[in-house]
Formats: C-alpha cells, structure tokens, sequence
C-alpha cells in the first residue's frame, strides 16, 4: 500500500489476518470490505475505512439460541477454537444463553492446528448433553464429525435468487468437484459486488468510496446489506444445516429454506 501505490486492495481470510491487516489499510485510507471476519473488537476499533461483511458474534449467537430454545433443547456443551473467531463466539454465545433456559454443562477449547479432538470428544459425549456446539473453521468440523463418527457420539448458496445464479455460475465454470462452499463465497462476492458499484459511482478516489460504501444500503447476491460503523446490520443472524448435501437455512424461520432436522439421524 505504502510503496506500490494500488488503487484498491482486497483483504485477507480469516479474522485473525484482518485484525492485523485492517489498522494498516485504514492508515492509507483503503476500503477494506472483509467477508471472512468475525469480531467484535474489530468494531470497537471503530476504523472508519473498515466493513464486515459476515453478520457477527451477537446476532449468530442469539439467533442460535433462539432456534434451540425453540426446539425445546435444555442443556449444551460447546467446544471453541482458541483463537479471535472462537473466543469471541463463545463469549457471545455465553451472553446469549443467560435467561434462556439453557445451560451450558461444559465448555472445552482447542487450539487452532489440532489434529486429535477425541480427547474433548469424550469428554462432550459422557455429559450425554441435549445439543453439542462446534464453533470451529471447516477443517476442524470435518475432523470432530469424523471422530464423533468413530466414538459412538451422535450429536443431536441457496437463500436467494442471485445467490443461486453466483453458485450455479461458479460450477458452470470450476466443475461440480470445485463447489464454492455455501456461506463465505457469496459474502466475498457480495463484497466485490459492492466496491463495483462504488467505483461505478464515484471512480477511484478511496475517500469518495469509503463515504458511498458508509452511506449506502446495497443491494447483493446475498440480500440488502447496509453498515452502521464497521457493522453489516442488513443481514440477519441465521443457522443453518447440512441436509442431503444442501446447506440449508434453517433459522429463522423468515429466511429458512428448510425446517431444522432434529435431533440428528444416527451415523451411517
């Protein structure tokens, strides 16, 4: 940014990186539109050339809650990566559960390069708990259903039109084996969406777009968005859940696709 003298820079993955990155950017009074962000503290940094494009700890945490109290669920446990993402979820997702009638029975954390969560796995399984909480990256959720596979613990692109035409585009291009996965990519592409739009409307001056960006409630792939501070507020908290190879939206019941599939069938 300092050397090169870019017109735009797209962020990094992952919340980590854009807590790095992100007080740089705004330094040099670069839009940052982040769809691979979680954080609240990232807000409370209140950089002003900054965007999240996810919706955050609080409504996903609440929105979650709400979904399982609907169901009925009365006692969880929850393991978390120990990092950025995992630890502010949870602290969310503590906030979120108070008067709710759940209880939290056990929480248990990992850190991010783990290879072997069968240890908290069986730890999870012995609390014999209504609902079990992963807030982790792909990598490890794919490791912990595997191991709850092998342990005996069975824990009990497609939500709107343009979202379907970016995904059907993407397997048109990349092959069916090259899936875009069903959350992050649209906000990516919304995020390009968006700054399109802005340098349509107001050419490259990085002050005028960070001021349209601000000021203007997009229309997306993945819906309207619309910023308060850093903060997308357009989007709504949602859950959602594997069901026949779709990832479906589940919750709440206003954006659902399909119903909640609970508890979940045993492994086959």
């Amino acid at each position: 940014m300092g050397s090169d003298k870019v017109d735009l820079v797209l962020p990094p993955w992952g919340s980590g990186a854009n807590f790095a990155i992100a007080p740089l950017a705004n330094r040099y009074g670069y839009p940052f539109l982040a769809p691979t962000a979680l954080s609240r503290r990232l807000i409370e940094m209140k950089l002003p050339y900054f965007f999240l494009m996810l919706q955050q700890p609080k409504p996903m945490m609440e929105a979650l809650v709400e979904m399982l109290k609907a169901g009925g669920a009365k006692t969880m446990v929850v393991s978390y990566v120990d990092d950025l993402f995992g630890l502010e979820n949870y602290a969310a997702l503590k906030v979120a559960v108070q008067g709710s009638g759940l209880t939290i029975v056990e929480d248990k954390s990992y850190p991010g390069s783990v290879k072997d969560l069968s240890p908290v796995l069986r730890s999870i399984k012995d609390k014999n708990p209504d609902v079990f909480v992963s807030l982790s990256y792909p990598p490890d959720t794919i490791l912990a259903s595997r191991q709850s596979k092998e342990i005996g613990f069975n824990w009990n692109g497609k939500t709107s039109p343009g979202a379907k035409s970016d995904f059907d585009a993407h397997v048109k291009k990349f092959g069916a084996q090259k899936e875009p996965d069903r959350w992050a990519s649209g906000h990516c592409w919304a995020g390009l969406e968006i700054m399109t739009q802005a340098v349509a409307k107001v050419g490259l001056d990085r002050k005028a777009l960070r001021d349209y960006v601000a000021a203007t409630e997009h229309q997306t792939i993945v819906g309207k968005i619309r910023f308060v501070g850093s903060e997308n507020v357009g989007t709504p908290g949602m859950v959602s859940q594997w069901q026949k190879g779709e990832f479906e939206v589940v919750w709440p019941k206003a954006n659902a696709t399909a119903s909640l599939v609970a508890p979940k069938p045993a492994w086959k």
